[in-house]
């Protein structure tokens, strides 16, 4: 589908907070990677797989939209009537490599980055990069990111190898990012290989459902695993309106009560707060992908008005009837600035001038 002028102006900035891109250098290794196999991990061939083996104009128009973060991304924005792109680094990002390359990669996407951003900068922001596969390292370049290029905000595309931001070994990256301030997107990446398989015969290892069920898991671990008694002003954004998660808020709260007063499992101990607390202190949720009013209006009233933020999740998905869609949301005024604009300059420490 192509995308069509919005010619509306509302009274409010339309931010979207979910839109990926990919340096074309990287491109070029993970299609290496594919013809290689030197990232063996399941989930990755099968999802980049079809860029290196389909022919199909979804995929090559989609590979051509997320290495472009120049004049033709601000074109297709004006005709989808985005006013702001937030943009973070594809799946699985930097993460499949050994933990120098990642740093290295980490470090010169963030150049990129904030290079562009800098010749657009009423029209794109960006979040840092970084490679948790090296802690420290990581949690340097998130602050030289943030200090220095202006970024605001990091992006782990959720399993590290198969590991998890709950495990001790990663906290170093949660602590710089609570100590500045700044949120962390739990993006989805495909199940780790310890998980995939029962996914990928069936076609349902990425956005269909592996990738919720993935990054659900990642998040509910980190509550369950007591990151936010150790972090309790980290702020993490999920997409896809929380992948699932609010939808069991009360499941989960009673189910781990009873796991813990009956000592079930020695990974699940006594937290200073319910789940459902820190689902709705510590997470903020974005629509990417998910244009549907019910489950919008649903997580807006659960979750609360101040929780919620649009994201387009271009270019996977490049639907130009959503804004319409969106902009039509039976939300009050204020609440619908909120959603499209004041909360994500809030959350990401936007700038707050529309010129």
């Amino acid at each position: 589908m192509n995308p069509q002028t919005i010619t509306s102006v509302p009274p409010y900035r339309r931010i979207a907070t979910e839109e990926a891109w990919l340096p074309p250098e990287m491109a070029q290794m993970y299609l290496r990677a594919i013809q290689d196999k030197s990232i063996p991990d399941p989930g990755f061939q099968s999802l980049w797989g079809f860029f290196a083996g389909s022919q199909s104009e979804r995929a090559s128009t989609l590979f051509r939209r997320i290495q472009d973060i120049g004049d033709g991304r601000v074109r297709e924005m004006d005709a989808l009537g985005t006013d702001v792109q937030i943009l973070s680094l594809t799946c699985p990002g930097v993460q499949p490599f050994d933990p120098a390359t990642g740093t290295a990669l980490a470090k010169s996407t963030n150049d990129q980055l904030a290079e562009t951003i800098r010749r657009h900068p009423t029209r794109l922001d960006g979040l840092a990069a970084v490679a948790p596969q090296d802690p420290q390292a990581a949690a340097k370049e998130l602050e030289r990111a943030v200090t220095k290029l202006g970024l605001r905000g990091l992006i782990i595309n959720s399993h590290i190898n198969g590991e998890y931001l709950d495990d001790q070994k990663f906290w170093d990256i949660l602590a710089a990012a609570e100590a500045l301030n700044v949120p962390l997107y739990l993006h989805p990446n495909t199940p780790s290989p310890q998980m995939v398989e029962p996914f990928l015969s069936r076609g349902l290892d990425a956005a269909i459902y592996g990738f919720a069920c993935e990054t659900g898991l990642h998040a509910l671990r980190m509550i369950v695993g007591g990151v936010f008694d150790r972090f309790p002003k980290l702020q993490v954004v999920l997409g896809h309106l929380g992948e699932a998660l609010p939808y069991w808020l009360y499941r989960i709260d009673f189910m781990h009560a009873g796991i813990v007063r009956s000592d079930r499992c020695a990974g699940a101990r006594p937290l200073q707060r319910k789940p459902s607390e820190v689902l709705r202190q510590n997470f903020h949720y974005t629509t990417s992908g998910m244009c549907w009013e019910p489950a919008v209006m649903y997580v807006h009233k659960l979750m609360g008005a101040d929780r919620l933020m649009y994201a387009m999740d271009y270019p996977y998905q490049v639907v130009p009837e959503e804004v319409a869609a969106m902009d039509a949301l039976p939300l009050s005024a204020e609440h619908k600035k909120m959603f499209f604009q004041t909360n994500a300059e809030r959350v990401f420490g936007l700038r707050t001038d529309a010129g």
